[in-house]
Protein backbone atom coordinates (compact mmCIF):
# COMPACT_ATOMS: atom_id res chain seq x y z
CA UNK A 1 0.00 0.00 0.00
CA UNK A 2 2.90 2.34 0.71
CA UNK A 3 4.10 1.63 -2.37
CA UNK A 4 1.44 2.74 -3.92
CA UNK A 5 1.13 5.94 -2.28
CA UNK A 6 4.21 6.78 -3.40
CA UNK A 7 3.99 6.19 -6.80
CA UNK A 8 0.95 8.15 -6.68
CA UNK A 9 2.41 10.80 -4.92
CA UNK A 10 5.48 11.17 -7.64
CA UNK A 11 2.63 11.15 -10.62
CA UNK A 12 0.97 14.26 -9.01
CA UNK A 13 4.35 15.61 -8.01
CA UNK A 14 6.22 14.62 -11.62
CA UNK A 15 9.21 13.88 -9.22
CA UNK A 16 11.81 11.97 -10.70
CA UNK A 17 12.24 8.22 -8.64
CA UNK A 18 15.51 8.59 -5.97
CA UNK A 19 17.17 6.69 -8.07
CA UNK A 20 17.32 8.51 -11.47
CA UNK A 21 18.31 11.31 -8.91
CA UNK A 22 21.30 9.74 -7.91
CA UNK A 23 22.23 8.23 -10.79
CA UNK A 24 22.06 11.35 -12.43
CA UNK A 25 24.24 13.14 -9.78
CA UNK A 26 26.62 10.11 -9.59
CA UNK A 27 26.95 10.60 -13.37
CA UNK A 28 28.34 14.30 -13.15
CA UNK A 29 30.88 13.66 -10.44
CA UNK A 30 32.06 10.89 -12.33
CA UNK A 31 32.41 13.57 -15.38
CA UNK A 32 33.71 15.69 -13.02
CA UNK A 33 36.87 13.67 -11.47
CA UNK A 34 37.10 12.34 -15.02
CA UNK A 35 38.67 16.07 -15.78
CA UNK A 36 41.83 15.18 -13.22
CA UNK A 37 42.83 12.51 -15.38
CA UNK A 38 41.85 13.20 -18.94
CA UNK A 39 45.21 14.62 -19.85
CA UNK A 40 47.76 12.00 -17.75
CA UNK A 41 48.12 10.01 -20.74
CA UNK A 42 49.51 13.03 -23.05
CA UNK A 43 51.84 14.57 -19.94
CA UNK A 44 55.14 13.42 -21.54
CA UNK A 45 54.14 14.32 -25.08
CA UNK A 46 52.37 17.85 -24.24
CA UNK A 47 55.81 19.68 -24.71
CA UNK A 48 55.82 18.77 -28.53
CA UNK A 49 52.43 18.77 -28.98
CA UNK A 50 51.73 22.65 -27.73
CA UNK A 51 55.28 23.56 -29.11
CA UNK A 52 56.10 24.80 -25.32
CA UNK A 53 58.74 24.04 -22.39
CA UNK A 54 57.60 21.05 -19.99
CA UNK A 55 58.02 23.59 -17.24
CA UNK A 56 54.83 25.41 -19.22
CA UNK A 57 52.76 22.16 -20.16
CA UNK A 58 52.68 21.42 -16.48
CA UNK A 59 50.07 23.91 -15.61
CA UNK A 60 47.97 21.80 -17.98
CA UNK A 61 47.70 19.68 -14.94
CA UNK A 62 48.16 22.57 -12.20
CA UNK A 63 45.60 25.11 -13.12
CA UNK A 64 42.74 22.86 -12.96
CA UNK A 65 43.56 21.54 -9.62
CA UNK A 66 44.19 25.36 -8.17
CA UNK A 67 40.78 26.19 -9.47
CA UNK A 68 38.65 22.97 -8.68
CA UNK A 69 40.54 24.27 -5.25
CA UNK A 70 39.11 27.93 -5.23
CA UNK A 71 36.05 27.29 -6.74
CA UNK A 72 34.89 24.69 -4.05
CA UNK A 73 33.93 26.11 -1.32
CA UNK A 74 32.66 29.17 -3.25
CA UNK A 75 30.36 27.04 -5.74
CA UNK A 76 29.21 25.46 -2.42
CA UNK A 77 27.88 28.75 -1.01
CA UNK A 78 25.95 29.42 -4.12
CA UNK A 79 24.55 26.63 -3.83
CA UNK A 80 23.03 27.10 -0.69
CA UNK A 81 22.02 30.50 -1.07
CA UNK A 82 20.83 30.38 -4.87
CA UNK A 83 19.69 26.73 -4.93
CA UNK A 84 22.08 23.75 -5.79
CA UNK A 85 20.79 22.69 -9.06
CA UNK A 86 21.33 25.67 -10.80
CA UNK A 87 24.93 26.10 -9.41
CA UNK A 88 25.54 22.27 -10.58
CA UNK A 89 23.91 23.28 -14.50
CA UNK A 90 26.54 26.33 -13.67
CA UNK A 91 29.64 24.56 -13.34
CA UNK A 92 28.44 21.95 -16.55
CA UNK A 93 28.42 24.91 -18.67
CA UNK A 94 31.37 26.15 -17.82
CA UNK A 95 32.74 22.24 -17.89
CA UNK A 96 31.87 22.67 -21.47
CA UNK A 97 33.22 26.13 -22.46
CA UNK A 98 36.71 24.91 -21.32
CA UNK A 99 36.64 22.07 -22.70
CA UNK A 100 35.61 23.72 -26.27
CA UNK A 101 38.24 26.26 -25.40
CA UNK A 102 40.65 23.73 -24.93
CA UNK A 103 39.27 21.58 -28.06
CA UNK A 104 40.05 24.40 -30.73
CA UNK A 105 43.25 25.02 -29.36
CA UNK A 106 46.59 24.52 -30.75
CA UNK A 107 48.40 26.76 -28.61
CA UNK A 108 49.12 26.22 -24.31
CA UNK A 109 47.72 29.42 -23.41
CA UNK A 110 44.10 27.83 -24.65
CA UNK A 111 44.62 24.52 -23.05
CA UNK A 112 45.06 25.96 -19.90
CA UNK A 113 42.48 28.75 -20.04
CA UNK A 114 40.22 25.51 -20.94
CA UNK A 115 41.48 23.20 -18.03
CA UNK A 116 41.25 25.67 -15.98
CA UNK A 117 37.61 26.08 -16.54
CA UNK A 118 37.06 22.63 -16.48
CA UNK A 119 38.42 22.52 -12.97
CA UNK A 120 35.54 24.50 -11.58
CA UNK A 121 33.24 21.32 -12.23
CA UNK A 122 34.67 20.33 -8.97
CA UNK A 123 32.11 21.58 -7.05
CA UNK A 124 29.28 19.06 -8.71
CA UNK A 125 30.12 16.37 -5.91
CA UNK A 126 29.63 18.51 -2.60
CA UNK A 127 26.32 20.26 -4.31
CA UNK A 128 25.34 16.55 -5.44
CA UNK A 129 25.52 15.49 -1.94
CA UNK A 130 23.58 18.39 -0.61
CA UNK A 131 20.95 17.62 -3.17
CA UNK A 132 20.77 13.80 -1.53
CA UNK A 133 20.30 15.23 1.91
CA UNK A 134 17.20 17.41 0.72
CA UNK A 135 15.52 15.14 -1.64
CA UNK A 136 16.33 11.70 0.24
CA UNK A 137 14.75 9.85 3.03
CA UNK A 138 17.54 8.53 6.07
CA UNK A 139 17.50 5.05 5.02
CA UNK A 140 18.77 5.67 1.66
CA UNK A 141 20.56 8.81 1.97
CA UNK A 142 23.90 6.51 3.65
CA UNK A 143 23.81 4.47 -0.15
CA UNK A 144 23.46 7.39 -2.11
CA UNK A 145 26.33 9.49 -0.47
CA UNK A 146 28.88 6.45 -0.94
CA UNK A 147 28.51 6.52 -4.45
CA UNK A 148 28.70 9.87 -4.73
CA UNK A 149 31.70 10.10 -3.05
CA UNK A 150 33.06 7.14 -4.22
CA UNK A 151 32.85 9.07 -8.07
CA UNK A 152 35.78 11.20 -6.66
CA UNK A 153 37.93 8.38 -7.45
CA UNK A 154 36.20 6.23 -9.81
CA UNK A 155 35.92 8.86 -12.29
CA UNK A 156 39.46 9.09 -12.31
CA UNK A 157 40.63 5.59 -12.31
CA UNK A 158 38.16 4.25 -14.62
CA UNK A 159 38.42 7.52 -16.69
CA UNK A 160 42.28 7.09 -16.86
CA UNK A 161 41.79 4.05 -19.89
CA UNK A 162 39.42 5.73 -21.83
CA UNK A 163 42.11 8.96 -22.05
CA UNK A 164 44.76 6.61 -22.78
CA UNK A 165 43.09 5.03 -25.70
CA UNK A 166 41.61 7.70 -26.90
CA UNK A 167 45.44 9.25 -26.83
CA UNK A 168 47.04 6.62 -28.96
CA UNK A 169 44.63 5.95 -31.26
CA UNK A 170 42.87 9.57 -32.38
CA UNK A 171 43.90 13.27 -32.50
CA UNK A 172 44.44 14.92 -28.83
CA UNK A 173 41.72 17.09 -29.28
CA UNK A 174 39.40 14.23 -29.04
CA UNK A 175 39.76 14.17 -25.47
CA UNK A 176 38.26 17.60 -24.75
CA UNK A 177 35.64 16.90 -27.71
CA UNK A 178 35.08 14.05 -25.08
CA UNK A 179 34.58 16.12 -22.36
CA UNK A 180 32.23 18.77 -24.15
CA UNK A 181 29.84 15.56 -25.11
CA UNK A 182 29.55 14.49 -21.50
CA UNK A 183 29.19 18.21 -20.09
CA UNK A 184 26.22 18.63 -22.42
CA UNK A 185 24.69 15.30 -21.44
CA UNK A 186 24.63 15.54 -17.85
CA UNK A 187 23.78 19.53 -18.06
CA UNK A 188 20.55 17.82 -19.66
CA UNK A 189 20.47 15.37 -17.49
CA UNK A 190 20.43 16.93 -14.35
CA UNK A 191 18.15 20.00 -15.96
CA UNK A 192 15.53 17.23 -16.61
CA UNK A 193 15.66 14.65 -13.42
CA UNK A 194 17.18 17.04 -10.53
CA UNK A 195 14.27 18.57 -8.47
CA UNK A 196 14.38 22.08 -7.71
CA UNK A 197 15.26 23.30 -4.34
CA UNK A 198 13.34 22.93 -1.39
CA UNK A 199 16.07 24.50 0.88
CA UNK A 200 17.70 27.91 0.47
CA UNK A 201 19.98 30.07 2.51
CA UNK A 202 19.14 33.54 2.14
CA UNK A 203 21.37 36.40 2.72
CA UNK A 204 24.08 37.54 0.09
CA UNK A 205 27.11 36.51 -1.68
CA UNK A 206 30.06 37.44 0.27
CA UNK A 207 32.42 38.82 -2.58
CA UNK A 208 35.42 40.16 -0.56
CA UNK A 209 35.35 36.54 1.00
CA UNK A 210 35.03 34.70 -2.07
CA UNK A 211 38.61 36.70 -3.55
CA UNK A 212 40.45 36.45 -0.02
CA UNK A 213 39.47 32.97 0.05
CA UNK A 214 40.72 32.91 -3.89
CA UNK A 215 43.61 34.45 -3.44
CA UNK A 216 45.03 32.82 0.03
CA UNK A 217 44.47 29.55 -1.31
CA UNK A 218 46.24 29.99 -4.32
CA UNK A 219 49.71 31.13 -2.83
CA UNK A 220 49.38 28.17 -0.43
CA UNK A 221 48.44 26.29 -3.34
CA UNK A 222 51.57 27.49 -5.99
CA UNK A 223 53.85 26.82 -3.25
CA UNK A 224 52.41 23.14 -3.22
CA UNK A 225 52.79 22.77 -6.51
CA UNK A 226 55.43 24.64 -8.16
CA UNK A 227 57.83 24.73 -4.67
CA UNK A 228 60.03 21.89 -6.45
CA UNK A 229 60.32 23.66 -9.86
CA UNK A 230 61.36 27.36 -8.55
CA UNK A 231 63.05 26.23 -5.13
CA UNK A 232 61.25 25.65 -1.95
CA UNK A 233 63.12 28.60 -0.44
CA UNK A 234 63.20 30.69 -3.33
CA UNK A 235 62.07 34.03 -3.02
CA UNK A 236 58.90 33.86 -5.48
CA UNK A 237 57.79 30.71 -3.53
CA UNK A 238 58.12 31.91 0.28
CA UNK A 239 56.64 35.30 -1.46
CA UNK A 240 53.34 32.41 -2.60
CA UNK A 241 53.52 31.21 0.65
CA UNK A 242 53.86 33.73 3.27
CA UNK A 243 51.48 35.90 0.92
CA UNK A 244 49.22 33.11 1.52
CA UNK A 245 49.04 32.65 5.18
CA UNK A 246 48.91 36.04 5.52
CA UNK A 247 45.82 36.29 3.45
CA UNK A 248 44.03 33.73 4.86
CA UNK A 249 44.73 34.92 8.19
CA UNK A 250 43.24 37.93 7.16
CA UNK A 251 40.26 36.56 5.26
CA UNK A 252 39.54 34.27 8.49
CA UNK A 253 39.47 37.56 10.68
CA UNK A 254 36.89 38.94 8.34
CA UNK A 255 34.58 35.59 7.66
CA UNK A 256 34.36 35.78 11.93
CA UNK A 257 33.34 39.27 11.58
CA UNK A 258 30.90 39.66 8.28
CA UNK A 259 27.39 39.35 8.40
CA UNK A 260 26.78 36.83 5.57
CA UNK A 261 30.56 34.86 5.52
CA UNK A 262 31.20 32.95 2.54
CA UNK A 263 31.96 30.10 5.20
CA UNK A 264 30.97 29.82 9.39
CA UNK A 265 34.22 29.70 10.65
CA UNK A 266 32.61 28.86 13.94
CA UNK A 267 30.93 25.24 12.33
CA UNK A 268 34.01 24.84 10.69
CA UNK A 269 35.33 24.60 13.96
CA UNK A 270 33.43 21.94 15.56
CA UNK A 271 35.33 18.70 16.66
CA UNK A 272 33.60 16.39 14.22
CA UNK A 273 34.14 18.96 11.09
CA UNK A 274 37.87 19.80 11.93
CA UNK A 275 39.07 16.73 12.59
CA UNK A 276 37.25 15.23 9.40
CA UNK A 277 38.96 18.20 7.36
CA UNK A 278 42.07 17.43 8.58
CA UNK A 279 41.77 14.25 7.82
CA UNK A 280 40.88 14.46 4.35
CA UNK A 281 44.22 16.24 3.66
CA UNK A 282 45.82 13.21 4.62
CA UNK A 283 43.08 10.81 2.29
CA UNK A 284 43.34 13.25 -0.60
CA UNK A 285 47.55 12.51 0.00
CA UNK A 286 46.81 8.96 0.61
CA UNK A 287 44.93 9.01 -3.09
CA UNK A 288 47.25 10.91 -5.41
CA UNK A 289 50.12 9.53 -4.07
CA UNK A 290 48.93 6.27 -6.21
CA UNK A 291 47.84 8.11 -8.81
CA UNK A 292 51.47 9.65 -9.35
CA UNK A 293 53.62 6.68 -8.29
CA UNK A 294 51.70 3.40 -9.67
CA UNK A 295 51.56 4.72 -13.31
CA UNK A 296 55.50 5.17 -13.43
CA UNK A 297 56.40 1.98 -11.32
CA UNK A 298 54.08 0.03 -13.88
CA UNK A 299 55.91 1.65 -17.41
CA UNK A 300 59.20 2.09 -16.44
CA UNK A 301 61.02 -0.85 -18.62
CA UNK A 302 62.00 -3.47 -16.56
CA UNK A 303 65.53 -2.84 -17.34
CA UNK A 304 65.78 -0.05 -15.31
CA UNK A 305 65.39 -2.31 -11.95
CA UNK A 306 62.34 0.37 -11.31
CA UNK A 307 59.56 -0.49 -13.34
CA UNK A 308 57.22 -3.42 -14.94
CA UNK A 309 57.58 -2.78 -18.45
CA UNK A 310 53.63 -2.20 -19.40
CA UNK A 311 52.52 0.08 -21.77
CA UNK A 312 50.33 3.61 -21.05
CA UNK A 313 46.87 1.47 -21.42
CA UNK A 314 47.27 -1.60 -19.15
CA UNK A 315 48.95 0.89 -16.85
CA UNK A 316 46.00 2.02 -16.36
CA UNK A 317 44.04 -0.67 -16.36
CA UNK A 318 45.80 -1.69 -13.09
CA UNK A 319 45.25 1.74 -11.60
CA UNK A 320 41.82 1.82 -12.66
CA UNK A 321 40.85 -1.37 -10.30
CA UNK A 322 41.20 1.01 -7.47
CA UNK A 323 38.06 2.80 -8.61
CA UNK A 324 35.84 -0.29 -9.62
CA UNK A 325 36.40 -1.95 -6.13
CA UNK A 326 35.05 2.11 -4.73
CA UNK A 327 32.04 1.78 -7.25
CA UNK A 328 31.12 -1.98 -6.20
CA UNK A 329 31.13 -1.17 -2.07
CA UNK A 330 29.49 1.59 -2.31
CA UNK A 331 26.26 -0.25 -1.06
CA UNK A 332 28.28 -1.94 1.21
CA UNK A 333 29.36 1.52 2.56
CA UNK A 334 25.91 2.53 3.08
CA UNK A 335 24.97 -0.16 4.89
CA UNK A 336 27.80 0.23 7.08
CA UNK A 337 27.00 4.07 7.58
CA UNK A 338 23.47 3.34 8.66
CA UNK A 339 24.59 0.45 10.97
CA UNK A 340 27.88 1.09 12.80
CA UNK A 341 27.90 5.00 12.07
CA UNK A 342 30.42 6.85 9.76
CA UNK A 343 33.24 6.90 12.25
CA UNK A 344 33.87 3.27 12.48
CA UNK A 345 33.54 3.37 8.56
CA UNK A 346 36.45 5.80 8.67
CA UNK A 347 38.47 4.37 10.86
CA UNK A 348 38.56 0.96 8.87
CA UNK A 349 38.89 3.33 6.02
CA UNK A 350 42.01 5.03 7.13
CA UNK A 351 43.89 1.89 7.69
CA UNK A 352 42.86 0.37 5.27
CA UNK A 353 45.31 2.83 3.14
CA UNK A 354 48.15 2.33 5.34
CA UNK A 355 47.69 -1.68 4.64
CA UNK A 356 47.73 -1.19 1.22
CA UNK A 357 51.19 1.00 1.51
CA UNK A 358 52.81 -1.71 3.66
CA UNK A 359 51.85 -3.85 1.27
CA UNK A 360 53.22 -2.43 -2.12
CA UNK A 361 56.43 -1.59 -0.05
CA UNK A 362 57.21 -4.94 1.10
CA UNK A 363 55.77 -6.00 -2.72
CA UNK A 364 55.94 -4.15 -5.85
CA UNK A 365 58.15 -7.06 -8.05
CA UNK A 366 54.92 -8.28 -9.68
CA UNK A 367 51.63 -6.71 -11.67
CA UNK A 368 49.65 -8.52 -9.41
CA UNK A 369 51.22 -7.10 -6.24
CA UNK A 370 49.80 -3.25 -7.70
CA UNK A 371 46.52 -4.78 -9.05
CA UNK A 372 46.29 -5.63 -4.75
CA UNK A 373 47.74 -2.33 -3.36
CA UNK A 374 45.19 -0.84 -5.72
CA UNK A 375 42.33 -2.83 -4.41
CA UNK A 376 42.87 -1.71 -0.87
CA UNK A 377 42.80 1.65 -1.57
CA UNK A 378 40.02 1.39 -3.40
CA UNK A 379 38.57 -0.49 -0.15
CA UNK A 380 40.11 2.31 2.00
CA UNK A 381 38.82 5.39 -0.10
CA UNK A 382 35.35 3.70 -0.83
CA UNK A 383 35.04 4.03 3.07
CA UNK A 384 36.60 6.99 4.24
CA UNK A 385 35.18 9.47 1.03
CA UNK A 386 31.81 7.76 1.84
CA UNK A 387 31.98 8.54 5.90
CA UNK A 388 33.68 12.07 5.47
CA UNK A 389 30.33 13.39 4.17
CA UNK A 390 28.13 11.76 6.49
CA UNK A 391 30.22 12.82 9.14
CA UNK A 392 30.07 16.37 8.79
CA UNK A 393 26.44 16.64 7.64
CA UNK A 394 25.47 15.24 11.17
CA UNK A 395 27.54 18.31 12.75
CA UNK A 396 26.31 21.00 10.53
CA UNK A 397 22.75 22.57 9.48
CA UNK A 398 21.13 21.59 6.79
CA UNK A 399 20.92 25.03 4.75
CA UNK A 400 25.16 24.88 5.06
CA UNK A 401 25.40 21.41 3.79
CA UNK A 402 26.94 22.49 0.17
CA UNK A 403 29.24 24.84 2.12
CA UNK A 404 30.58 22.74 4.34
CA UNK A 405 30.69 19.67 2.08
CA UNK A 406 32.66 22.30 -0.84
CA UNK A 407 35.23 23.13 2.33
CA UNK A 408 35.55 19.21 2.71
CA UNK A 409 36.13 19.04 -0.86
CA UNK A 410 39.15 21.48 -0.85
CA UNK A 411 40.89 19.96 2.25
CA UNK A 412 40.78 17.19 -0.30
CA UNK A 413 42.10 18.89 -2.88
CA UNK A 414 45.00 20.47 -0.76
CA UNK A 415 46.02 16.92 -0.32
CA UNK A 416 46.08 15.67 -3.66
CA UNK A 417 47.72 18.82 -4.69
CA UNK A 418 50.49 18.00 -1.77
CA UNK A 419 51.03 15.06 -2.88
CA UNK A 420 51.53 15.83 -6.49
CA UNK A 421 54.23 17.88 -5.72
CA UNK A 422 56.24 16.27 -3.15
CA UNK A 423 55.54 12.92 -4.75
CA UNK A 424 56.86 14.33 -7.97
CA UNK A 425 59.68 16.38 -6.24
CA UNK A 426 60.85 12.73 -3.95
CA UNK A 427 61.15 10.87 -7.75
CA UNK A 428 62.31 13.42 -9.51
CA UNK A 429 64.88 14.06 -7.05
CA UNK A 430 65.86 10.37 -6.15
CA UNK A 431 66.54 8.91 -9.93
CA UNK A 432 69.91 8.24 -12.14
CA UNK A 433 70.08 8.81 -15.69
CA UNK A 434 69.32 5.91 -18.31
CA UNK A 435 70.19 6.70 -21.75
CA UNK A 436 70.44 10.21 -20.84
CA UNK A 437 66.85 9.87 -19.75
CA UNK A 438 66.42 10.46 -15.25
CA UNK A 439 64.69 7.30 -14.17
CA UNK A 440 63.24 7.56 -10.48
CA UNK A 441 64.71 4.50 -8.60
CA UNK A 442 63.44 1.47 -6.09
CA UNK A 443 64.87 4.38 -3.32
CA UNK A 444 62.51 6.57 -4.48
CA UNK A 445 59.08 4.70 -4.64
CA UNK A 446 59.57 3.22 -1.23
CA UNK A 447 60.51 6.82 0.14
CA UNK A 448 57.22 7.81 -1.42
CA UNK A 449 55.36 4.90 -0.11
CA UNK A 450 56.84 5.59 3.89
CA UNK A 451 55.01 9.08 3.22
CA UNK A 452 51.73 7.81 2.30
CA UNK A 453 51.86 5.68 5.52
CA UNK A 454 52.50 8.18 7.56
CA UNK A 455 49.29 10.54 5.96
CA UNK A 456 46.98 7.16 6.28
CA UNK A 457 48.34 6.89 10.12
CA UNK A 458 47.84 10.23 10.88
CA UNK A 459 44.23 10.29 9.14
CA UNK A 460 43.46 7.29 11.51
CA UNK A 461 44.83 8.69 14.68
CA UNK A 462 42.37 11.70 13.88
CA UNK A 463 39.25 9.63 12.97
CA UNK A 464 39.13 8.85 16.89
CA UNK A 465 39.24 12.38 17.78
CA UNK A 466 36.03 13.22 15.79
CA UNK A 467 32.68 12.98 18.21
CA UNK A 468 30.67 9.58 18.22
CA UNK A 469 27.70 11.60 17.95
CA UNK A 470 28.07 15.07 16.24
CA UNK A 471 24.74 16.73 16.66
CA UNK A 472 23.43 19.92 14.21
CA UNK A 473 20.12 22.08 13.30
CA UNK A 474 18.27 18.58 11.84
CA UNK A 475 16.04 19.15 8.93
CA UNK A 476 13.93 15.84 8.54
CA UNK A 477 14.81 14.85 4.95
CA UNK A 478 12.03 14.98 2.24
CA UNK A 479 10.48 10.84 1.61
CA UNK A 480 10.72 9.45 -1.72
Amino acid sequence: MGNADDRARRRLTRTPPPAAIVAVLAFVGLCSAFMFTLVVPLQAELPELLNASREDTSWVVTITLLVAAVATPISGRLGDMYGKKRVVIALLLILILGSVIAAISTSIVGVIIGRGLQGATTGVVPLGIAIMRDVLSPERLGTAVALMSATMGVGGAVGMPVAAYLAANADWHWLFWLAAALGVIGALLVAFVVPEDVLLSPGRLDIVGAIGLAIGLTGLLLYVSRGAEWGWVSPVSLAALIGGILVLLLWGWYQLRAKDPLLDLRVAARPAVLFTNVAAICMGFALFASNVTFPQLLELPVETGSGLGLDVFSAALVVATSGVVMMVISPLSGFLERTVGPRPLFTVGTAAIVLAYVFVLLWSSEVWHLIVANLLIGVGIGFSFAAMPMIIMRAVPAHETGASNGLNALFRSVGTSTASAVMGGVLASMSVQVDGVAIPTRDAFEFSFWLAIAAGILAFVLTFFIPKHPHSEQRPALRD
